[in-house]
């Protein structure tokens, strides 16, 4: 490639139902078997900037993994390019939180989630963000439970368990909180007040903190 070349302008193509875009990188990858496990088509591309994978419902994801966390190999700037590419897609960061993590999880999680302004989903590995972004790609087209739906739309379960992995969230709290907000997205950007009015003060005062603060690591 000739140096002076312009860098190559990152592909902003929306997969059809049943698909997703992945990073040529995880090809060879167990989330990618899996999801093709769960029934999802696959199409690779290498020029997808920092984004890992594109969603039929106009969601970019960014991976960060155990490996990042702990080997620190730049996932900040990486985290500052994924927010900053101007795009009219939806952005969310999924990230390990395992054992090895953990002490690194908290300070993750407040960049990205206060400093940056990104939704963030905390995963167990690679198994569950496939089983999580196998639920986004084949309810688009119908009801997209990670993105807005009528308050009476049956719950699907790999939302309600991504909800109560906030701390202090119970399953009757975590449906509650999907019977409020028609989102992951809208119960991440809700005020303390509003949160209250559905879960309580305690409860809401975690939420709120998972989300925007580093209030659990005390440090």
């Amino acid at each position: 490639m000739d140096p002076g070349a312009a860098a190559p302008r990152p592909v902003n193509a929306v997969p059809p139902y049943g698909h997703v875009i992945c990073c040529e990188k995880w090809r060879n990858s167990a989330l990618v078997q899996s999801l093709r496990g769960g029934g999802v088509k696959i199409l690779f591309e290498n020029e997808l900037g920092v984004a890992d994978f594109h969603l039929p419902n106009r969601t970019k994801v960014l991976y960060v993994s155990e490996s990042d966390m702990v080997a620190a190999n730049s996932y900040k700037r990486k985290l500052v390019r994924f927010r900053n590419a101007s795009s009219s897609f939806q952005q969310l960061v999924l990230v390990e939180q395992t054992v090895l993590s953990q002490q690194y999880f908290a300070a993750v999680q407040r960049f990205v989630s206060l400093d940056l302004g990104l939704a963030l989903l905390p995963v167990g590995g690679q198994a569950e963000a496939s089983q999580l972004v196998t639920q986004m790609i084949l309810t688009e087209g119908r009801d997209n439970p990670f993105g807005r739906r009528p308050p009476c739309q049956i719950l699907e379960p790999a939302v309600l368990a991504a909800v109560r992995q906030i701390p202090g969230v119970g399953r009757v709290k975590a449906l509650a909180l999907l019977q409020s907000f028609s989102s992951i997205w809208e119960i991440c950007s809700a005020s303390p007040e509003q949160l209250e009015r559905v879960v309580g003060r305690a409860a809401a005062t975690h939420i709120h903190d998972f989300f925007h603060t580093d209030s659990a690591a005390g440090s």
